[in-house]
C-alpha cells in the first residue's frame, strides 16, 4: 500500500460516526483488539474502563459522545468500545493513577513555520508521528464535514475522532508526547481535544480550550490559524504551559519539556533520549533555509536521519526500549500542513521512502 486509505464523513454527529465507522470498519474493529491486547485487559474490562468517561463526556463534549455511538453502529461495535478508541493509554490511568508522563504518542518530532520563514509567505505545520509500526495497519486520512462546524482533514487511526490536521479556517495542530511532568488525573482526553480544536476558528479560541478542558495527561502541541499566528503550548494535567514566541518566526518540538517549571532534570531523566538531538537538527536545518523554505524543504527535514536509526525520520531499530516507545517504533507518518490553503501532504511510513499524497479541506 502506498497511500493511507482515505474517508469521507458530513452531516450530523450521528451521521458522521456512522460514515466513519462503516468506512474505517477494518480499522476500528482491529485497533479495539489492539487496545485490548496493549492494555492486556478483556473487552469487557475495556468497555467497564471506558464508561467512567461517560459522564465527562456528557458535560464537556455531548455531540462527540453522540458521534462515538454513531461510530459504533456503523463499526459494528459497542458503544463503550468506540469511547474506548477516544480513551487510548488514559483507560489505564482509570485503574490505577501514574507517576506522570503522557500517552499522547509515542516519539515525534513537530515544527510550524511562520510567514516569515517559508518562501511564499505562507504557515507550514506538521510532524513526523513515531509509534508501534502495528498502528500503520489502523490508520487513515479522513475529511470531515459537519453540519454545523468547521470542515477538517486529518490523519487518524482506530475511530478516533481527533488527531492531526488542518480545518477550514487554517487551524492546524500536530503533537508530541513528553516525558515526565505532573501525575495523570481523571479529565478529558487528548483525542476528544484534539477534535475540538478543529471546531476553533482562531488561535485564541484554542487557547480558551486549553484554559477551560482539564486533560488526563501531558502532551505538547504546534498550532497556527488562518491569520497567520503560530503557537506552541506544552498542555499538561496541571493546565497549559505556551513556550514563549521566537523572534526567529518559526517553532519546533520533540519530547522533552521547553518552558516552564516542567523543564528541568528530573523530567529530562523520563524523556526520550534521542528527543533533545532531534530537536537541535529540526531546528538547525530550519535555520539554514529560513526564509526560503517549500514544502519541498520540509520533506527534507522530516526525511533526516542524523542520530540514524533514531533521528527526525526514525527507523526500526534493536536497541533498548525507550518509555513510551518500543524498540520497534518507527516514523509510522509523516505530516505537513499547508494552513493557510487548507492542505495536508501525508507519507504513509517513513518520507525518506515513501511518497507523500496532497488532501484539501474543501474537496
Amino acid at each position: 500500500m502506498t497511500h493511507y486509505p482515505f474517508f469521507e464523513a458530513r452531516g450530523t454527529p450521528a451521521e458522521l460516526g456512522r460514515q466513519h465507522g462503516e468506512q474505517a470498519r477494518e480499522q476500528i474493529r482491529g485497533f479495539v483488539d489492539f487496545l485490548a491486547a496493549s492494555l492486556k485487559v478483556t473487552r469487557a474490562e475495556l468497555r467497564a474502563r471506558a464508561a467512567h468517561f461517560v459522564p465527562l463526556m456528557e458535560r464537556t463534549c455531548p455531540h462527540l459522545l453522540e458521534e462515538t455511538r454513531g461510530l459504533a453502529a456503523g463499526a459494528s461495535i459497542e458503544n463503550l468500545e468506540a469511547l474506548a478508541c477516544q480513551l487510548r493509554g488514559e483507560l489505564a490511568g482509570v485503574a490505577a493513577s501514574s507517576d506522570g508522563g503522557s500517552t499522547v504518542d509515542g516519539g515525534c518530532t513537530t515544527f510550524i513555520l511562520g510567514r516569515s520563514v517559508t518562501a511564499q509567505g505562507e504557515t507550514l505545520i506538521g510532524q513526523n508521528s513515531d509509534n508501534p509500526a502495528e498502528l500503520m495497519d489502523y490508520a487513515y486520512v479522513l475529511r470531515v464535514s459537519p453540519d454545523a462546524a468547521p470542515r477538517f482533514v486529518m490523519w487518524t487511526f482506530g475511530g478516533m475522532l481527533g488527531y492531526h490536521g488542518v480545518n477550514e479556517h487554517g487551524v492546524a495542530h500536530f503533537a508530541n508526547a513528553l516525558g515526565g511532568g505532573p501525575g495523570w488525573k481523571f479529565a478529558l482526553s487528548h483525542y476528544p481535544v484534539k477534535r475540538l480544536i478543529f471546531e476553533c476558528r482562531t488561535l485564541e479560541q484554542v487557547r480558551d480550550l486549553f484554559r477551560r478542558v482539564p486533560v488526563c495527561s501531558n502532551g505538547n502541541y504546534v498550532l497556527s490559524d488562518g491569520q497567520g499566528n503560530i503557537a506552541d503550548v506544552e498542555l499538561t494535567s496541571d493546565g497549559p504551559f505556551e513556550v514563549p514566541a521566537s523572534s526567529e518566526g518559526f517553532l519546533a518540538h520533540s519530547n522533552h519539556y521547553v518552558c516552564g517549571v516542567h523543564a528541568c532534570e528530573a523530567n529530562f531523566q523520563q524523556s526520550l533520549p534521542d528527543s533533545f538531538g532531534r530537536l537541535d537538527r529540526m531546528t538547525a536545518r530550519i535555520r539554514e533555509r529560513s526564509g526560503a523554505i517549500r514544502v519541498e524543504d520540509v520533506k527534507s527535514f522530516l526525511s533526516d536521519h542524523d542520530g540514524y536509526p533514531t533521528g527526525i525520520c526514525r527507523h526500526a531499530h534493536h536497541g533498548a526500549d525507550y518509555p513510551g516507545l518500543p524498540a520497534s517504533g518507527l516514523t509510522v507518518c509523516s505530516l505537513i500542513a499547508e494552513a493557510d490553503r487548507g492542505l495536508l501532504h501525508v507519507a504513509r511510513g517513513n518520507p525518506c521512502e515513501n511518497p507523500f499524497a496532497t488532501y484539501s479541506v474543501h474537496g
